[in-house]
């Protein structure tokens, strides 16, 4: 059991995922921001040129990162740095174009050794992970949690808790990530659809979660909800301890 599953194992709700990009705003950020993230458990991206899924707040963030020099083996180097002083379980993101380059089994091995615990890859499709790439995270003890969306129909969100691990991804809307102020009656509806499933894996709900109003409302009916843009945007403006500090305690009341 890895320190994500630990974490899910021990407490069922309001669980705060955050996500950010590594190398953002400069390439030391990484670490330092980690070092300061009071959340339950932190996503940390992988920049990469062409983030499709992401709104224009992570897109930019993604260039900026590789402008400064950001690339998967520093970041793995980052990793290691922050497993020195952080517990909390590390979920690397990204696309599975850097991965394929720096080699699957590479990259499972190597994030597995510098203290990741899991692993998020939109753009691997589920038949493929499972035929070719499941028990290799596996033997990593790598979880791999897969996304969902409302699209997404009931059959497939089944086979997709079937095989995912640490937890499930559940998009909340059919669009690119980006701050909302409130949901819809739809995506409300869409989460009552998951909630009443009843599926092994815990759900947490991201794109979208910007505030507390909308943080508590996801949390209602899954473990909890993961922000990603709205972080994105403190701290390009500010990445000091105090301001993130308040930025959390502020999410969660």
């Amino acid at each position: 059991m890895n320190r994500l599953e630990e974490l899910f194992a021990k407490k069922k709700k309001n669980i705060l995922s955050v996500f950010y990009t590594a190398g953002f705003p400069a390439f030391e950020s990484t670490v330092s921001i980690a070092q300061n993230l009071e959340a339950d458990f932190m996503e940390i991206g992988i920049p990469f040129s062409d983030p499709v899924a992401d709104g224009p707040v992570i897109q930019e963030s993604n260039s900026i990162a590789l402008n400064n020099g950001m690339t998967l083996v520093k970041l793995l180097e980052q990793v290691r740095q922050i497993r020195e002083t952080v517990s909390v379980p590390i979920v690397l993101m990204g696309y599975l174009n850097p991965v394929m380059q720096y080699g699957v089994e590479n990259f499972c091995r190597d994030a597995s050794q510098a203290g990741a615990d899991g692993v998020i890859l939109p753009d691997l499709p589920a038949a493929e992970y499972e035929k070719n790439y499941r028990a290799l995270f596996s033997a990593c003890h790598l979880s791999f949690p897969l996304l969902i969306s409302p699209t997404t129909s009931d059959e497939r969100i089944r086979k997709i808790d079937s095989l995912s691990s640490g937890f499930i991804y559940a998009v909340s809307s059919s669009s690119t990530t980006g701050l909302k102020k409130e949901f819809s009656a739809e995506q409300v509806s869409y989460f009552e659809r998951l909630q009443r499933m009843g599926l092994k894996n815990p759900i947490m709900f991201g794109f979208g979660i910007s505030n507390a109003s909308t943080f508590a409302a996801a949390c209602q009916y899954g473990a909890g909800a993961i922000v990603g843009s709205a972080f994105i945007k403190l701290i390009k403006q500010t990445a000091s301890p105090t301001e993130i500090s308040n930025w959390v305690k502020a999410l969660r009341n």
